[in-house]
């Protein structure tokens, strides 16, 4: 843990060192090191959205956890082989990934609202063995479980619905012990789906050691979380990881209760009302979940609310809402900053430094974090260039699954490229200024236009498109689609309501176009490759 009497950044980071130890499970960090020492300790509470709040001690994970672990070992699961966690926040989607990671299999986040080919191409790519999920996921499971020979069983939090079994009732009577695998920190451990600028999402691997990566960047953000009477919530979902990595795991390293909900949507009234109500001490809101909040007039006259920290990150955070942060929560809002493949990298931390508006913050203690030419040089201060990451480095990629050569292109010497452009100032401030590819922020989802593109292609009537994100006010940007019709197809908006529900229901509800144009045809260039710049102008110009 980062020391929380700390006076400066510069002597946090002058004095940080990093601790791997030659083995190390994130299952075993996470639960059973606290469950062998404070059995009672609280761990989880889930908050059911119109229903009971119930509070899991960190006794009850590791028992869950076991039985779980045992049972999957039953069926033949071995170190290294892939389990996919489909599910909301809840506290099943904690047990699994617990009990995955500590039988020495990779999990597999999975978003609920991912449709049948977004889970079909991941499931496949991966060559999931087993799928934990609910009756919504064993819904579009049962479509394509012809597709996905790798997958030898479905478990349902629900019961025995389309093909998939009870998870409860498997559990039951199996060992509430169990010998966790002994991992070294570079063990294969989790792999997120990340989207891309061209083709399908590649998978980031990950091993054990992104936990501990990770415990700087949390810590600094929430000004050193783990502080008695922290709590913490966040309506990221877990299937991501500025919920699972940001919150979930590295909350239950330090002891921290998290408090699980899923709301069947977000308000920013729901979002006040749950602060309030569950006594939350620490949180982190993405941005657009910032500025719906920000619609609410006077939050501080109807709630009461008792933060100690608030964090953001996906999109900067401008002098707006954090001087909005500080007359709603009595406190400034601390920004940080990652990708999928290295994250938690830098952070602003109003308990060491003055927040500057615009600006993100600076290097995370333990990372180092520069810009850099396109071939890997050092730049001087308040030069524009790539925002980069040494290596080696614990919260780094191990590389994308099965992808050496998407791999090696995300590096520059030693530096990782973020895909990113930024400047430094003297003092280490990074600013972020844009992406240097083509990749779109909509309401803090990082969404790869390849995907979309490959989807909206398939529809009977489309002979070409291309994906690019308009700005927005609200989500920052929204998806939107440029299509040439195939001959005998007429542009209608009957049409354009068609092809959005086309993806929606396909890959997921933030990845659809928000906005379909019909165009006669689009600019390429002469390898026949859509010119997306040229239409993200053409996006901005209308408006």
């Amino acid at each position: 843990m980062l020391p929380p009497d700390t006076k400066s950044y510069e002597e946090l980071r002058t004095q940080f060192v990093w601790e791997i130890p030659e083995r190390f499970n994130i299952g075993v960090a996470i639960c059973d090191q606290w469950a062998d020492r404070e059995p009672d300790r609280e761990a989880l509470v889930f908050a059911e959205e119109g229903g009971e709040t119930v509070s899991y001690s960190y006794g009850d994970l590791k028992r869950l956890s076991n039985q779980l672990a045992n049972l999957l070992a039953s069926r033949g699961v071995q170190p290294g082989d892939r389990i996919g966690v489909l599910l909301p926040q809840r506290p099943e989607t904690a047990v699994a990934h617990i009990a995955a990671l500590k039988l020495g299999a990779i999990t597999i986040p999975l978003f609920t609202l991912f449709g049948e080919e977004a889970l079909e191409y991941r499931l496949q790519n991966s060559g999931a063995k087993v799928v934990i999920t609910d009756a919504s996921g064993a819904s579009k499971l049962e479509k394509i479980r012809q597709e996905l020979p790798d997958l030898a069983t479905v478990f349902c939090v629900d019961g025995d619905i389309l093909g998939a079994e009870d998870l409860g009732t498997h559990m039951t009577g199996h060992e509430k012990t169990f010998q966790p695998f002994d991992s070294r920190p570079d063990d294969p451990a989790i792999i997120i789906y990340t989207s891309g600028t061209t083709g399908q999402p590649k998978g980031a691997l990950h091993g054990h050691r992104v936990l501990l990566g990770h415990l700087p960047g949390v810590e600094m953000s929430h000004d050193f979380l783990g502080q008695s009477g922290d709590r913490i919530w966040t309506p990221a979902d877990w299937a991501w990881i500025g919920g699972l990595l940001d919150v979930l795991m590295p909350a239950l390293y330090l002891g921290v209760p998290v408090v699980a909900c899923r709301f069947k949507k977000f308000t920013a009234e729901a979002a006040f009302q749950f602060l309030q109500d569950q006594k939350i001490r620490n949180t982190f809101l993405p941005p657009t979940a910032l500025k719906m909040m920000r619609q609410i007039s006077k939050p501080q006259d109807q709630w009461q609310l008792n933060l100690r920290s608030v964090a953001s990150g996906g999109e900067t955070l401008g002098a707006e809402l954090i001087n909005w942060g500080r007359d709603t929560f009595g406190l400034t809002i601390n920004e940080f900053y990652g990708q999928t493949e290295c994250n938690m990298i830098v952070s602003s931390c109003t308990g060491l430094m003055e927040a500057r508006p615009g600006i993100m913050g600076r290097p995370v203690p333990g990372h180092e974090v520069t810009i850099v030419s396109d071939t890997g040089e050092e730049l001087p201060e308040d030069t524009l260039g790539n925002i980069a990451v040494k290596r080696p480095n614990p919260v780094m990629f191990l590389g994308y699954w099965k992808n050496p050569e998407a791999t090696s292109r995300k590096f520059a010497g030693d530096w990782l490229l973020t895909g990113d452009t930024g400047m430094r100032d003297s003092k280490g401030w990074i600013r972020f200024v844009g992406r240097d590819d083509d990749v779109i922020t909509s309401s803090g989802y990082r969404i790869g236009p390849g995907e979309i593109e490959d989807c909206l292609i398939r529809h009977p009537s489309i002979a070409m498109a291309g994906v690019v994100g308009k700005p927005d006010e609200q989500r920052t940007e929204i998806v939107k689609a440029y299509v040439v019709l195939k001959q005998g197809f007429e542009p209608s908006a009957k049409l354009a309501k068609e092809i959005a529900a086309f993806v929606k229901t396909r890959l997921a509800a933030h990845e659809y176009p928000r906005e379909v144009a019909f165009v006669d045809a689009l600019p390429l260039t002469t390898t026949g490759k859509v010119i997306r710049r040229e239409l993200r102008a053409k996006a901005e110009r209308e408006g």
